[in-house]
């Protein structure tokens, strides 16, 4: 099983650089690589899980509409990605519920920060995909956590995957970086020790950054931005999708706890 998922978010990443930057601008970015990324899932018929800011859902309706009449799952992603605060998880699933009329069952914190899942358990969330099991100097530091899902205060956890052993990252960098073929292989090898494969990526990635170097954004991020990364997302998509099923993250969550009565 494929779970495939987007921080669907204002981008703010000048912001991270000391670069004034507005929200409208940050939309204007995000919701032309949002609309990049609907149009390769419409394109090899996928579905997958969308993580949304408030921001965003407030400020792009035309595009969240979009997002579920194609058949993909709205999940929360806080308020303001770039200032989260200790009850985003509970006033995102309130805008996000009442702009979408729809009840939504997960979350992930901005930049995968920790959350306290005894707080998304009160809030009615069933899962909480803020973890990255892995070690990434400045940002994450959980090579002592499970790889894979476990549950924790009542809610299911659902961690991005990582390679069985040396947890080698196989988020949205790793898509850039990576020769295309070796990053295939890792995936391959994920799903044959896990059963499944989860991992995320930003509308923003799917946009020309380096077109713009007043963003002042580091190659690091940089690397195949833009065109080259809505082909590797094609790629990723049409190779996976040969053998194995893209379902959401809902779908994933309903499943295990129904079968292993967690």
């Amino acid at each position: 099983m494929i779970l495939l998922s987007f921080d669907i978010e204002e981008f703010d990443v000048p912001r991270e650089n000391g670069v004034e930057y507005t929200l409208e601008e940050g939309m204007k970015v995000s919701v032309e690589g949002t609309n990049i990324i609907l149009d390769i899932l419409r394109a090899n018929d996928v579905r997958a899980t969308m993580f949304c800011t408030a921001n965003f859902a407030e400020n792009a309706p035309e595009t969240m509409q979009r997002i579920m009449d194609d058949g993909h799952e709205v999940a929360c992603h806080g308020v303001d990605h770039f200032e989260p605060k200790e009850t985003d998880f509970m006033v995102s699933k309130q805008v996000i519920e009442d702009l979408t009329g729809r009840k939504v069952a997960g979350y992930r914190q901005p930049r995968m920060f920790p959350v306290k899942d005894s707080e998304i358990k009160k809030a009615g969330y069933v899962y909480n995909s803020s973890l990255n099991p892995a070690f990434i100097p400045g940002r994450y530091m959980n090579l002592k956590t499970p790889r894979t899902y476990f549950l924790k205060d009542g809610v299911l956890q659902i961690p991005a995957s990582v390679t069985p052993h040396m947890r080698f990252p196989l988020f949205w960098l790793a898509l850039h970086h990576l020769p295309e073929g070796m990053y295939h292989r890792f995936v391959r090898g994920v799903l044959k020790h896990d059963g499944y494969f989860t991992t995320y990526f930003h509308p923003w990635e799917f946009y020309e950054l380096n077109d713009h170097p007043e963003f002042k954004i580091s190659y690091v991020i940089r690397k195949n931005s833009g065109s080259n990364m809505a082909k590797r997302l094609d790629n990723l998509i049409k190779t996976l999708k040969k053998d194995h099923k893209f379902i959401t993250y809902s779908e994933f969550a309903d499943s295990v706890l129904k079968d292993n009565e967690l």
